[in-house]
């Protein structure tokens, strides 16, 4: 097995990057059709007369959907494979996406939303269940992490794609012709997706690497007995503590940007591309970092744990961000921040499949999200308040500078040595 493992990444050991490499294109095309709210706000805001509050209602529907649906798909997911749960998840939010074209109102702006959330909910379910049927535990922060930084590259193509296409043809066609991703993804994802001990170009070698962990249960798990495992609400925790500051930067930064800087719908895409290059180095360092500290001999919890503290620590000067007058210095300080989220998120998004049998990694991470939407709902209530009332993003930066520390507390507390779980019979 040994001499196996070792000459996989010599001889064949390299198909399982294809896997990331769909999953990551999967990833960048869900953050399209996520983001393009965020972008045409202020044009949208504009022509239906929204407010804040407007603003925020239909955001708390993608997000409510995409609680319902996480922990949905999280089961499903564990149900019938990711092969079989991303093309279920894909036609969904396809669908809802193009709806966006037709819609004349707040309220069907939020039906269509809600739609998205829904589809949208089984990327990271689907996504990390690949991830598990196809790598060894040390490789998977980092697989993670690449396929996660498909999140920025998509955030990156919707400032420049979008308001290109919304003055050429209007934003009705934005969301009519960026659906076309979505096909085009889910041919390629049938075409090449299998589990590894399926694949016809999969060898004996690289099959005994992807393998070489203990194996462990196939049964499925239930919720009940998941639930009642301090380790998974360690990490429904951790994803109720950071994953509404991702959301704040994704669907507020465009606005914060136009109205504290004066841009408009074209200017405000360099600073948007370079905020989310940043994040995308972030996430793929997060994972080589805990990656790395394992191979010089770290355990996995302190890999992980020390990375997640670095990260911590580098969100923290965005509590100051309202108080920059230079438009470069605060993109610098915003950058440092969404690339440090996606650094801590890469490891965090790894803890189920370190902690809990692969029959359970799905409806783990299916908790968890649902944790992170349910925290998403709150931050968007939250956000159309205080920009309604005070018209001020600084007690919003100042939830986002804190939100880190305070989810690695409770990891560490509810979780101290990230050690195999064993979930009641």
């Amino acid at each position: 097995m040994n001499e196996a493992v070792a000459g996989a990444t010599q001889r064949v050991g390299r198909y399982r990057w294809v896997v990331v490499g769909l999953l990551f294109a999967a990833t960048a095309i869900n953050y399209v059709d996520r983001q393009m709210i965020g972008v045409l706000k202020p044009t949208l805001a504009a022509e239906m007369h929204w407010s804040e509050t407007d603003y925020a209602n239909i955001v708390f529907w993608f997000q409510a959907a995409y609680a319902i649906g996480y922990l949905g798909f999280g089961r499903l997911v564990d149900a019938i494979g990711a092969r079989l749960g991303y093309t279920v998840a894909i036609i969904i939010w396809t669908i809802a996406h193009v709806a966006h074209g037709g819609v004349h109102s707040v309220t069907q702006f939020a039906f269509a939303r809600f739609g998205l959330g829904v589809g949208e909910s089984g990327n990271f379910p689907a996504g990390i269940k690949a991830v598990a049927e196809w790598f060894p535990q040390k490789e998977r922060a980092f697989a993670i992490g690449l396929f996660n930084a498909g999140a920025n590259v998509g955030a990156i193509i919707t400032p420049l794609l979008v308001p290109w296409l919304t003055i050429q043809y209007g934003w009705r066609f934005a969301f009519i012709a960026t659906g076309i991703f979505g096909v085009v993804w889910l041919a390629a994802w049938l075409i090449f997706y299998r589990r590894p001990q399926e694949h016809p170009r999969v060898g004996a070698a690289e099959l005994a690497y992807i393998q070489q962990d203990p194996a462990d249960p196939v049964t499925p798990i239930g919720w009940r007995r998941l639930i009642s495992v301090k380790e998974c609400w360690a990490y429904a925790i951790g994803k109720f503590c950071i994953d509404p500051i991702w959301w704040f930067f994704l669907f507020w930064l465009p606005g914060y940007l136009g109205e504290r800087y004066g841009l408009d719908l074209i200017s405000f895409g360099p600073p948007l591309v370079a905020i989310y290059l940043l994040s995308d180095l972030g996430s793929v360092a997060g994972g080589w970092l805990s990656g790395r500290l394992m191979k010089a001999g770290h355990s996995v919890n302190a890999a992980r744990k020390l990375t997640m503290l670095v990260c911590a620590a580098a969100v923290t000067p965005v509590f100051f961000a309202q108080s920059i007058d230079n438009l470069w210095v605060a993109v610098l300080v915003i950058g440092i921040a969404t690339a440090a989220h996606q650094a801590f998120s890469a490891n965090l998004y790894t803890l189920p499949s370190d902690m809990f049998p692969r029959a359970a990694v799905g409806s783990v991470v299916g908790i968890g999200g649902t944790a992170g939407a349910i925290g998403g709902m709150l931050m968007a209530k939250y956000a159309g308040y205080i920009l309604d009332s005070i018209g001020s993003y600084a007690p919003l930066f100042a939830v986002a500078g804190s939100a880190y520390f305070i989810a690695l507390l409770a990891i560490h507390l509810l979780s101290p040595r990230l050690a195999q779980v064993k979930v009641p019979e």
